[in-house]
Protein backbone atom coordinates (compact mmCIF):
# COMPACT_ATOMS: atom_id res chain seq x y z
CA UNK A 1 0.00 0.00 0.00
CA UNK A 2 3.20 2.34 0.82
CA UNK A 3 4.23 1.75 -2.67
CA UNK A 4 0.66 2.52 -4.35
CA UNK A 5 0.80 5.76 -2.20
CA UNK A 6 4.43 6.67 -3.36
CA UNK A 7 3.76 6.19 -6.67
CA UNK A 8 0.64 7.64 -7.01
CA UNK A 9 2.63 10.97 -5.04
CA UNK A 10 5.32 11.37 -7.76
CA UNK A 11 2.75 11.22 -10.63
CA UNK A 12 0.83 14.02 -9.40
CA UNK A 13 3.57 16.14 -8.57
CA UNK A 14 5.53 15.33 -11.84
CA UNK A 15 1.81 16.24 -13.41
CA UNK A 16 1.85 19.56 -11.29
CA UNK A 17 5.38 19.91 -12.62
CA UNK A 18 4.73 19.59 -15.98
CA UNK A 19 1.61 22.57 -15.84
CA UNK A 20 4.11 25.02 -13.67
CA UNK A 21 4.18 27.89 -15.56
CA UNK A 22 8.03 29.33 -16.29
CA UNK A 23 8.13 33.17 -16.06
CA UNK A 24 10.15 34.41 -19.08
CA UNK A 25 9.44 38.13 -18.83
CA UNK A 26 12.88 39.01 -21.46
CA UNK A 27 12.42 37.88 -25.10
CA UNK A 28 15.27 38.64 -27.46
CA UNK A 29 15.23 39.70 -30.81
CA UNK A 30 18.76 39.54 -33.37
CA UNK A 31 19.41 41.48 -36.56
CA UNK A 32 22.30 42.67 -38.09
CA UNK A 33 22.87 45.84 -40.88
CA UNK A 34 25.84 46.20 -43.09
CA UNK A 35 27.24 49.18 -43.16
CA UNK A 36 30.16 48.69 -45.70
CA UNK A 37 31.98 45.93 -47.52
CA UNK A 38 33.61 45.14 -44.31
CA UNK A 39 31.71 46.90 -41.49
CA UNK A 40 28.35 45.62 -39.81
CA UNK A 41 26.63 46.33 -36.47
CA UNK A 42 25.24 43.75 -34.57
CA UNK A 43 21.39 44.49 -33.06
CA UNK A 44 20.26 42.57 -29.07
CA UNK A 45 17.17 43.45 -28.41
CA UNK A 46 15.88 42.11 -25.49
CA UNK A 47 11.86 43.00 -25.08
CA UNK A 48 10.99 43.57 -21.22
CA UNK A 49 7.33 42.99 -20.16
CA UNK A 50 5.42 45.58 -18.18
CA UNK A 51 6.65 45.94 -14.01
CA UNK A 52 10.22 44.03 -14.99
CA UNK A 53 13.52 45.37 -15.55
CA UNK A 54 17.06 43.96 -16.80
CA UNK A 55 20.29 45.52 -15.48
CA UNK A 56 22.92 47.64 -17.62
CA UNK A 57 26.43 46.37 -18.60
CA UNK A 58 27.81 48.73 -16.48
CA UNK A 59 26.84 47.61 -13.10
CA UNK A 60 29.55 47.99 -10.44
CA UNK A 61 30.77 45.06 -8.38
CA UNK A 62 28.37 44.38 -5.63
CA UNK A 63 25.49 45.09 -7.19
CA UNK A 64 22.80 42.80 -9.23
CA UNK A 65 24.08 40.13 -12.00
CA UNK A 66 24.94 42.95 -14.86
CA UNK A 67 24.15 42.07 -18.52
CA UNK A 68 26.66 40.36 -20.00
CA UNK A 69 27.33 39.89 -23.86
CA UNK A 70 30.11 37.24 -24.84
CA UNK A 71 30.79 37.17 -28.69
CA UNK A 72 32.26 33.35 -29.74
CA UNK A 73 35.83 34.12 -31.19
CA UNK A 74 35.91 33.73 -35.10
CA UNK A 75 38.18 34.51 -37.66
CA UNK A 76 35.33 35.92 -39.76
CA UNK A 77 35.31 38.88 -37.91
CA UNK A 78 36.20 40.98 -35.29
CA UNK A 79 34.77 43.30 -32.73
CA UNK A 80 35.19 46.85 -32.63
CA UNK A 81 35.17 48.74 -29.61
CA UNK A 82 32.49 48.10 -27.12
CA UNK A 83 29.04 46.83 -26.93
CA UNK A 84 26.87 50.00 -26.72
CA UNK A 85 24.02 50.75 -24.94
CA UNK A 86 21.62 53.45 -24.76
CA UNK A 87 21.55 55.48 -21.57
CA UNK A 88 20.22 53.47 -18.96
CA UNK A 89 17.76 54.73 -16.28
CA UNK A 90 19.29 54.68 -12.56
CA UNK A 91 17.69 54.20 -9.21
CA UNK A 92 18.91 53.60 -5.55
CA UNK A 93 18.64 50.41 -4.85
CA UNK A 94 19.12 49.44 -0.77
CA UNK A 95 19.74 46.17 -1.16
CA UNK A 96 22.67 46.85 -2.92
CA UNK A 97 23.30 50.21 -0.55
CA UNK A 98 23.97 51.70 -4.86
CA UNK A 99 22.52 53.51 -7.80
CA UNK A 100 22.06 50.81 -10.41
CA UNK A 101 21.74 51.07 -14.31
CA UNK A 102 18.59 49.54 -15.65
CA UNK A 103 16.22 48.83 -18.66
CA UNK A 104 12.43 48.48 -18.72
CA UNK A 105 9.55 47.81 -21.91
CA UNK A 106 12.99 47.61 -24.26
CA UNK A 107 16.46 47.67 -24.79
CA UNK A 108 19.02 47.69 -27.72
CA UNK A 109 22.64 46.57 -27.31
CA UNK A 110 24.85 47.31 -30.52
CA UNK A 111 28.11 45.85 -31.51
CA UNK A 112 29.73 47.21 -34.81
CA UNK A 113 32.18 44.58 -36.12
CA UNK A 114 34.47 44.58 -38.80
CA UNK A 115 34.22 41.51 -41.26
CA UNK A 116 37.29 39.93 -42.51
CA UNK A 117 34.59 38.13 -45.37
CA UNK A 118 31.96 39.25 -47.10
CA UNK A 119 29.46 37.03 -44.66
CA UNK A 120 29.85 35.48 -41.59
CA UNK A 121 27.84 34.26 -38.85
CA UNK A 122 28.15 35.78 -35.55
CA UNK A 123 27.49 34.14 -32.37
CA UNK A 124 27.35 34.46 -29.06
CA UNK A 125 25.53 34.20 -25.40
CA UNK A 126 24.05 36.77 -23.49
CA UNK A 127 23.45 36.81 -19.61
CA UNK A 128 21.10 39.02 -17.73
CA UNK A 129 18.94 38.85 -14.71
CA UNK A 130 15.37 40.20 -14.65
CA UNK A 131 13.69 41.48 -11.68
CA UNK A 132 10.35 43.08 -10.86
CA UNK A 133 9.87 45.70 -7.54
CA UNK A 134 9.55 42.42 -5.31
CA UNK A 135 11.45 39.79 -6.90
CA UNK A 136 14.13 38.90 -9.10
CA UNK A 137 14.50 35.62 -10.93
CA UNK A 138 17.37 33.82 -11.28
CA UNK A 139 20.44 35.13 -13.72
CA UNK A 140 19.23 33.51 -17.34
CA UNK A 141 21.97 33.16 -20.19
CA UNK A 142 20.48 32.81 -23.95
CA UNK A 143 22.44 32.29 -26.71
CA UNK A 144 22.04 34.81 -30.02
CA UNK A 145 23.06 33.52 -33.81
CA UNK A 146 23.36 36.19 -36.67
CA UNK A 147 23.90 35.69 -40.16
CA UNK A 148 25.56 38.98 -41.46
CA UNK A 149 25.54 39.26 -45.49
Amino acid sequence: MKQITLVLTLLFFTAAGAFAQIETPVTWSYAQKKISKTEAIVYLKATIQDGWHIYSQNVKPGGPVKTTIKFAPSKDFVKVGTTAEPKPLSKFEKVFDMNVGYFVKQVIFQQKIKLNKPETLVKGTIEFMVCDESRCLPPDEVQFSVQVK
